[in-house]
């Protein structure tokens, strides 16, 4: 067993994940009650994550320094690297150079953390203010970055090891290998692999639903909806009713692709709620994304309760919230809240509907893994996912009835061209964002001012860290030549070339 204190980073779950994955069972703490827990479960091992606050800050998240004295192995991550320096009297300081992103790495002395990687200089992600500039009295620091001198620390003899950087996530290198050092070579575990079982999800789904009940279920024909109404399906068959709320913000042409994937595939009935101009109405005249964000979540569910009324056996909602959802809408204690998502936030009670999230603790990846093991297609398991709010949050500034069908005609003319291109599968997402910057153009040997298009294409496995695709220079030529002489009223296409973090996968 090992525990992971939680420090409130977006990646904490993510770290349990990983461990999960290796046939290690984890139990998730807040840093209050870490000592307590430590003592109550005996741990093999403990993991502190990382978090948004600083160590020198007031009333910032700690521990019991007594857990150092404890014996039991320790590997801290990023703050938890910083608080394991602070607490022990080592030094730390506000970076003179923020990182956020890839670092190189540079290995000049021996760690049980890096067994088996023969590279001395290798990738890892950072995402850090603070800095460990001196460690504490009886550690060795074996590694930096050019901004991190210390960017791991150890004691061996008491089994402490921190790193700065983010092992948990894909861009680190070797980041699975060194989770697997500290599980195999410090603690002492045995590592086998760990599946998911599509069966384990649909019985679950049947011991909450029970024998009678009807279950409403909210989909929009992406991923995460349609893999929880395939499971809701084959668990609740025709007790299961799904709703698709046709608001306008998505895709184009995505209300006949939803209907045609339940009737052929599930081979379920689905009631289709045209709701196009209320909620165009409701966004009138809003500017700010995260009311935007709450304006379409709240819309959401009073359509829902509408259509809940006429079915008096539905006593649950399912909806496809997964987990980067939720830590983004602070999912925990000490996390940052980054953006609000429509399916996240509880349901209210006028509702009197019993909220089911079948796949909450699971991670994009997961959840196209469990579509697979489901038999689902190809096409529909694997399409880039599409935002909650839609195009309304790829629309910065006001939502109006001709800039949403400017979106709609600059989305339609990426995504043929991501396909017709066989680029569309080799990354993890591609859009473009009408900005709500206008510069100047010529067209027809005239002045022209419009607005400026941005587009976003990136690679990932997981949501939690992103990195800008390299896109062949022809095919971003020919998207902005078409964007550009095919969208009324835009003058330029300009390219997103930023990682997460720092930046958010989105734009608002």
């Amino acid at each position: 067993m090992i525990l992971i204190v939680d420090f409130g980073s977006q990646t904490c779950h993510l770290i349990g994940r990983r461990i999960r994955e290796c046939g290690v069972a984890v139990t998730i703490v807040p840093p209050e009650d870490a000592f307590k827990q430590i003592n109550k479960i005996q741990p093999d091992g403990i993991i502190f994550s990382g978090g948004p606050a600083f160590v020198h800050d007031n009333n910032s998240p700690t521990v019991n320094p007594k857990i150092f004295s404890l014996g039991i192995p320790i590997l801290a991550i990023c703050y938890g690297h910083q608080l394991t320096a602070h607490l022990l009297g080592g030094k730390v300081k506000p970076g003179k150079t923020k990182e956020y992103g890839p670092a190189v790495i540079e290995i000049n002395g021996a760690s049980k953390l890096f067994a088996h990687i023969i590279d001395n200089h290798f990738t890892v992600w950072m995402s850090h203010g603070d800095t460990v500039t001196v460690p504490p009295p009886g550690f060795t620091s074996p590694a930096q970055t050019k901004t991190a001198p210390v960017a791991l620390m150890q004691n061996e003899a008491k089994k402490i090891y921190s790193i700065q950087f983010h092992p948990e996530v894909k861009h680190t290198k070797y980041g699975a290998l060194i989770l697997r050092n500290f599980l195999k070579e410090i603690c002492h575990l045995p590592i086998k692999r760990t599946i998911l079982n599509p069966r384990t999800f649909i019985q679950s789904a049947k011991d909450v639903i029970g024998n009678r009940d009807e279950a409403i279920i909210a989909v929009s024909g992406g991923v995460d909806s349609t893999v929880a109404a395939a499971i809701l399906s084959r668990a609740i068959g025709n007790r299961l009713i799904p709703i698709y709320i046709d608001n306008g913000l998505m895709r184009y042409g995505n209300t006949e692709t939803i209907t045609q994937l339940f009737h052929t595939l599930l081979r379920i009935p689905l009631k289709i709620i045209d709701a196009k101009k209320m909620f165009l109405d409701a966004l009138r005249g809003v500017t700010d994304p995260e009311m935007k964000r709450k304006i379409i979540g709240r819309l959401y569910i009073e359509c829902f309760e509408k259509e809940a009324k006429r079915h008096t056996k539905a006593k649950f909602l399912i909806q496809g919230t997964i987990y980067s959802d939720v830590i983004e809408s602070k999912g925990t204690k000490h996390a940052d809240k980054i953006k609000s998502h429509h399916n996240v936030g509880g349901l209210p009670d006028s509702m009197n509907l019993t909220l089911y999230e079948p796949l909450r603790s699971l991670y994009k990846d997961e959840v196209r893994q469990l579509g697979i093991k489901l038999h689902l297609p190809k096409h529909v398991v694997m399409q880039q996912p599409f935002p909650g709010p839609g195009q309304a949050i790829r629309i910065i500034g006001e939502v109006t009835q001709e800039r949403l069908m400017r979106q709609h005609h600059a989305d339609r003319i990426v995504m043929e061209e991501m396909h017709r291109s066989g680029w569309y599968h080799k990354v993890f997402q591609s859009f473009p964002v009408l900005t709500d910057t206008k510069s100047t153009a010529v067209k027809g040997d005239g002045r022209f001012y419009g607005e400026v298009v941005a587009l976003r294409v990136y690679g990932s496995i997981d949501i939690m860290t992103a990195s800008w695709s390299r896109l062949p220079y022809t095919l971003l030529q020919t998207i902005s030549s078409r964007i550009v002489n095919e969208v009324p009223g835009i003058s330029r296409v300009v390219y997103d070339i930023t990682t997460k973090p720092p930046a958010t996968m989105e734009w608002e």
